[in-house]
């Protein structure tokens, strides 16, 4: 028979404790957080928090949607899981969207998040000196454009961008019309030289300098949408300022990684993609 002796009132005290200390580390999801509400618009984010104590590095997620659909939770859903796996606490935040809300609204929210982020790091037990930004499509640019504009105690650790435009000018004279997405995004009627000095404006190429994060570009090389040239061309730029810059090709991919995700052949950019993080933020 096994006996406690005077070993039982130490456990009757010991278990509360353990069990307190287990439900403090375990992994969090909590949806639907305010982190800004410019002009009356309140926008909200998804929290996603890995066991531990802390502090862990973070990813700020910024869906795509061509700057005029989409939210926190619709095209980005499978960066989710290998985030996770790999130990990151994650933000996918919703910014406001065009028409209604042109350029440079979504810009500026993407800095709210970073922002907010950074004063409730304590709270949700990141690491501010270790947060990156990541986005695709629409999120791709938005994430780009924000790397290279914060700067100084603003700056980020890192920037992953899928697809994303970064010389908007450059594209759409390729096309020889303006997009009707870059329309609604700029506020654009026609093609004239305020439309240049605009889409010149919303550009990150427009934006690079020689102290900007390190950027990792994944795009697919079938892309129709976005043009494997727009990440090619944005890293170069960088690294000519003497940037650390990474174009990573998804050989044959379309536009979006949820199409990626229906062909295990596409995959690979997951692995890559936190390869890359866990060695650009490093401890």
């Amino acid at each position: 028979m096994l006996r406690f002796s005077g070993m039982f009132p130490l456990l009757v005290l010991l278990v509360p404790a353990l069990l307190l200390t287990a439900a403090s580390a375990r992994a969090q999801l909590v949806r639907d957080i305010e982190f800004a509400r410019p002009g009356g618009v309140s926008l909200t984010l998804d929290a996603y928090v890995p066991l531990g104590k802390g502090p862990h590095p973070a990813v700020i997620v910024v869906h795509g949607g061509g700057f005029e659909a989409g939210d926190k939770q619709t095209y980005v859903k499978p960066l989710f899981e290998p985030l996770m796996r790999a130990g990151f606490a994650w933000f996918s935040i919703n910014y406001r969207l065009a028409p209604q809300h042109p350029f440079p609204a979504a810009t500026g929210d993407v800095a709210a998040a970073v922002a907010w982020l950074r004063q409730h790091a304590g709270q949700y037990r990141v690491d501010a000196r270790r947060i990156a930004l990541m986005g695709e499509s629409a999120g791709g640019h938005l994430v780009s454009y924000a790397g290279a504009r914060m700067r100084g105690q603003q700056r980020v650790a890192a920037v992953v961008s899928f697809y994303g435009l970064h010389d908007l000018e450059a594209r759409e004279r390729s096309r020889g019309e303006l997009s009707r997405n870059l329309r609604q995004f700029l506020a654009l009627t026609e093609w004239n030289d305020e439309a240049t000095r605009k889409l010149r404006e919303a550009s990150p190429i427009s934006y690079v300098h020689g102290a900007m994060p390190p950027y990792l570009m994944i795009h697919g090389t079938a892309d129709t949408a976005v043009p494997f040239d727009q990440s090619v061309r944005m890293c170069d730029a960088m690294k000519a300022a003497g940037n650390r810059c990474e174009v990573y090709p998804v050989q044959d991919g379309g536009h979006g990684v949820e199409n990626w995700e229906k062909d295990h052949t596409f995959h690979h950019y997951k692995a890559k993609m936190v390869e890359w993080l866990n060695a650009t933020l490093k401890n």
